[in-house]
């Protein structure tokens, strides 16, 4: 997947962008991580895919926010630049899950000391030495609570935690699925059809899920309904579902 097809990647910087995705220590822990989670474990991918899906999608919310007057945290509270913010969306959302190549449990912590060197180094090269710093710290934050029970106290940490929720379509829960089982998690993980990202009218950040069953719905309220809780923006974000056999009339999902 080339930087271009990244649609709302597009502001970031590229050089930042190009280092992460050639480099060859994060691809290491990407690829260790799907042996864990999806070898031994049985999950579905937390790699390299998994990544960008999120980098995408939560960089699209940011942008989303920002259009409608809400600032991100590193802008308000450190007078950093739109720019600045998005680097930090990015590369918390791209590492926030190397910390599977250790282990499943407390992975949020693991992939924020993975993430310490890898960040430093690639930040050193593109800002000062204590902006590159400020930044570091507001990535590991990202990365930290983007798992439930955590609360996401900057607006980049809340929409890297509400996009990894949204890399649910069938094929790609963020729940263990027993293969041969035929239970609410398998039924409902097989039922995400299409999530989107758009612009709302009450809420900033209009999420729709579109399903081809009524089973879905559960995996909605655990995966991204979780995520919302957790993320800090849950009164920016809406979410929707329509089943597709049915009329197109979409139903709130209330988180």
């Amino acid at each position: 997947m080339e930087f271009e097809e990244l649609e709302s990647l597009r502001g970031i910087p590229k050089k930042i962008y190009e280092e992460i995705d050639e480099n060859k220590k994060i691809n290491t822990l990407l690829k260790m991580s799907n042996v864990m989670a999806v070898g031994r474990l049985g999950y579905n991918d937390h790699g390299k895919t998994h990544a960008k899906i999120v980098a995408n999608n939560a960089i699209k919310m940011l942008k989303i926010l920002y259009k409608k007057g809400i600032l991100p945290s590193f802008m308000r509270d450190c007078k950093g630049t739109f720019d600045d913010s998005l680097t930090i969306t990015l590369l918390g959302a791209y590492l926030h899950d190397i910390g599977n190549s250790i282990h499943r449990d407390i992975h949020h912590l693991h992939s924020s000391y993975l993430a310490l060197g890898i960040v430093e180094e690639i930040l050193k090269r593109h800002y000062k030495e204590e902006k590159a710093y400020q930044l570091t710290t507001e990535i590991l934050h990202a990365i930290y609570s983007h798992s439930e029970g955590i609360m996401g106290l900057t607006i980049e940490a809340g929409v890297v935690a509400v996009a990894d929720g949204t890399d649910m379509t069938k094929g790609r829960s963020r729940v263990p699925i027993c293969k041969k089982c035929y239970d609410i998690h398998s039924v409902s993980a097989a039922s995400v059809e299409k999530v989107e990202i758009k612009e709302g009218d009450e809420k900033p950040i209009h999420i729709e899920v579109i399903l081809s069953n009524e089973a879905g719905i559960f995996q909605i309220q655990e995966v991204l309904g979780e995520k919302i809780k957790w993320s800090g923006i849950k009164n920016y974000v809406s979410v929707y579902a329509k089943v597709k056999k049915e009329k197109p009339v979409f139903e709130e999902i209330t988180i």
